[in-house]
């Protein structure tokens, strides 16, 4: 099962379309794009696996896993991707501008119902990042 990102760059960051089923799950917000640069920009466009992971400071949340030169790129809330990520994915419920929205913990909880749901399943879950 894939879910399916659909970027849009900025300069002060990537937003971005979750789909999965055909359906909205989300919005995103990324840092931008800086030759996939540790800390300081959003990862390559391209196919990774995703996995349920629980992280100490974000609790319950999804890794995308075999990113080229990185490691530890979450799917976790943040409004800001400025300020807040290093990499990761935020989603969130609303865009308010490059890389910034409103609402990531609710987002990122339906995210998390999909991809749960999905998982349940049995099915191996794929992340699709293009424009």
């Amino acid at each position: 099962m894939r879910f399916n990102l659909i970027r849009i760059y900025g300069n002060q960051g990537t937003n971005g379309y979750l789909i999965a089923e055909g359906k909205l799950v989300c919005k995103t917000i990324e840092l931008p794009w800086r030759m996939n640069q540790p800390n300081v920009s959003c990862i390559p466009e391209g196919q990774y696996i995703l996995k349920a992971r629980y992280s100490p400071r974000f609790g319950h949340c999804v890794e995308v896993v075999n990113v080229p030169n990185r490691s530890h790129i979450l799917l976790h809330p943040a409004n800001n991707a400025l300020r807040e990520l290093r990499g990761c994915i935020a989603p969130v419920s609303e865009l308010t501008g490059q890389g910034t929205g409103l609402r990531s913990r609710a987002a990122t909880q339906r995210f998390l119902e999909v991809f749960n749901r999905l998982k349940a399943n049995g099915n191996s879950l794929i992340l699709n990042i293009h424009t």
